[in-house]
């Protein structure tokens, strides 16, 4: 099973700052062992988010490119239906979840 970070409870303006930094050290450590053992993505879970407002969105997006940088890619797991929704509404569904957008006829 692969390893599995996790977001915390709460996510909102006031605790995405100070969360960003431990958030961050967690990517990164996490990024060299996955690199190490030749992996391609990078888990983490947002089962225990329960109170977010946009700037989890932030957080996330931040997440996603430092992953992106370390040559790996951020799989996001449990996303709470009012979060992907959120995502839509500031158009960055297609950062997180390129995955769940449908392609459009260009």
């Amino acid at each position: 099973m692969p390893s599995m970070l996790k977001l915390s409870a709460s996510v909102g303006l006031s605790e995405a700052g100070s969360l960003w930094p431990g958030l961050q050290q967690s990517l990164r450590a996490e990024c060299a062992q996955l690199r190490s053992a030749a992996a391609r993505e990078l888990n983490l879970s947002l089962a225990d988010l329960q109170h977010f407002d946009s700037a989890v969105l932030t957080l996330l997006i931040s997440a996603a490119r430092l992953c992106q940088a370390e040559g790996l890619k951020l799989r996001l797991h449990e996303v709470p239906a009012k979060l992907q929704e959120l995502a839509r509404v500031y158009g960055v569904a297609e950062l997180l979840w390129p995955e769940l957008v449908p392609a459009t006829a260009a």
